[in-house]
């Protein structure tokens, strides 16, 4: 296949973003053409003046809409998008410049219709940033499971950083209403249509994510929410390991517990493993403070998912209710 990419990013209130990743893709050593396309999801605050300063550095479309949510905005987007490879970026992304070149090689060595890529912490990030980047990458929290080399389950793409063909898109219709939970529906369709997915390491962004502690926790426990709602649309897909924060979290209640009895071991447990989770985030980030606050930043992410994921798990096992109906905060009408 001749490779022709167009970049999907939908945007809501974040001109300033888009101004950052706009300039980080007219940056790119790729040397062939490619186009990019931003959808407006109804946003208070225009991105446009910041769209129109790229017109002539990048071959870029603009569109608006009424809000509908970023898993409609991307399916908008494609349906108007020229090219026959569509990459999905969140707006709060910023890309090296040699990603679409280190996209193009892997696909030309080992094509998939459906791609994901890591994400990594810029130098500019805060050390909130960077310590919540390390909670939702490292191998030793959740971020095992949805994004690295020695990840333990099969490779699940995210939005933030993610490529599809039009073949694929065409074929399974694109996003669906739920949010957060979109992209593992969405990829989880894709398998069941027969394609295959993989991880373009080489391929990472700077994902800055706009977040505070509490939004950071709003955010995780959405996606506990969500899992067992994937779960029950698509059961083939349960693992045990989705239960392990929630087990993690109730785990540690008990532990602190039983110190109260004289019983040690379980906290220490506890203890030791935190203990190598700052160690590592030490090695990795080089910065003492963002270490100590990736301990936190796991915690938060733990208690948030778990008690999210248990939550969603009960309500939906007693409940003869839709999930939507539920839920419905987690859906776009």
């Amino acid at each position: 296949m001749e490779l022709s990419f167009s970049f999907i990013v939908p945007v809501y209130n974040r001109p300033n973003e888009i101004r950052e990743l706009l300039d980080s893709l007219s940056l790119q050593t790729y040397q062939k053409g490619f186009e990019v396309v931003i959808v407006e999801d109804g946003s208070t605050i225009s991105s446009e003046q910041e769209v129109r300063a790229f017109v002539n550095a990048l071959t870029i479309s603009y569109y608006k809409k009424d809000n509908s949510g970023p898993g409609d905005s991307r399916n908008y987007g494609m349906q108007r998008a020229k090219g026959n490879y569509f990459i999905v970026l969140d707006s709060d992304c910023i890309l090296p410049s040699n990603y679409l070149t280190e996209v193009e090689q892997s696909l030309q060595k080992d094509f998939v219709h459906c791609y994901g890529g890591p994400d990594a912490a810029h130098e500019s990030f805060t050390i909130v940033q960077k310590a919540i980047n390390y909670a939702m990458t490292s191998f030793l929290t959740t971020g095992g499971i949805r994004g690295g080399k020695r990840a333990v389950d099969k490779f699940q793409p995210r939005s933030f950083n993610m490529g599809l063909s039009k073949e694929v898109f065409d074929k399974v219709g694109g996003y669906g209403k739920l949010h957060p939970g979109e992209d593992p529906d969405l990829t989880i369709r894709i398998w069941n249509k027969g394609y295959r997915t993989k991880l373009i390491s080489e391929a990472f962004v700077y994902h800055k994510r706009r977040i505070d502690w509490k939004k950071f926790y709003t955010q995780v426990n959405k996606f506990g929410m969500v899992r067992p709602i994937l779960n029950k649309w698509h059961p083939a897909t349960r693992k045990l390991t989705y239960w392990f924060p929630t087990l993690f979290s109730l785990g540690l209640i008990f532990a602190v517990i039983l110190v109260g009895l004289g019983v040690y071991l379980p906290l220490f447990c506890y203890v030791l493993y935190f203990s190598i989770l700052w160690l590592d985030a030490l090695l990795k980030t080089k910065n003492i403070l963002v270490s100590i606050l990736a301990i936190f930043a796991t915690g938060v992410q733990f208690i948030g998912y778990g008690y999210g994921f248990l939550k969603s798990t009960i309500c939906l096992a007693v409940s003869s209710k839709k999930a939507n109906e539920i839920f419905p905060k987690l859906f776009f009408k």
